[in-house]
């Protein structure tokens, strides 16, 4: 089985592909982030993307959603240190088979990853709970904005970025912020990262 391991934390990451690579008939590409798992992703055939959730450039749910976009035969098994619950359900949105805490042992992710496989979906079942909570109330462009409000840019570069007029994106972000009662763009940010909405 050919896995493609993108995770940003070189120790986590190396330490998790050693591990995989011990079960038999398991092959482990690397990739240090969301943009090199991409671009392999874009250059050769994997069975399985094994992703974290946040990692710099594109996030998990955006490769699994870039997977099935494409309609890619691709699995994917999200791993995350985070048990939010916006997160799950944006994952299964977007054709994850799997969705696992990284401190889960490592016999149960290869158990889940074989279940990936047989075409199973597997979700932590703490993680499934939460997710039947709160809904996401913002829409994809809001949380786009959000993320680049996040990360420090101006309105003028998240309108940039997305390709959108300023005033749009002021409208984006004050409605982001107006749905989750936050004061402002940063604090609209934290809480939507605290629910896994980013």
């Amino acid at each position: 089985m050919n896995i493609l391991l993108a995770e940003d934390q070189t120790m986590i990451r190396t330490a998790l592909a050693s591990l995989l690579r011990l079960e038999a008939g398991f092959s482990v590409t690397e990739a240090a982030d969301g943009d090199a798992a991409l671009t392999l992703l874009k250059q050769q055939p994997f069975d399985l993307l094994l992703s974290d959730i946040e990692m710099p450039g594109l996030t998990g749910i955006e490769l699994a959603q870039h997977v099935q976009q494409q309609k890619l035969a691709t699995k994917v098994v999200i791993i995350t240190t985070f048990g939010r619950a916006g997160y799950v359900k944006r994952a299964m949105e977007a054709g994850v088979g799997g969705f696992l805490l990284k401190d889960a042992p490592v016999a149960q992710l290869v158990q889940a990853i074989l279940q990936v496989m047989a075409g199973k979906k597997v979700v932590d079942s703490e993680l499934l709970l939460n997710s039947l909570g709160e809904q996401d109330p913002l829409s994809e462009k809001e949380r786009q904005a959000l993320r680049l409000a996040a990360d420090g840019k101006s309105t003028s570069d998240i309108a940039a970025a997305l390709y959108i007029a300023e005033g749009t994106a002021r409208n984006y972000l004050s409605e982001a912020i107006s749905k989750l009662h936050a004061a402002n763009r940063i604090d609209a940010a934290r809480i939507a990262r605290q629910k896994g909405w980013l």
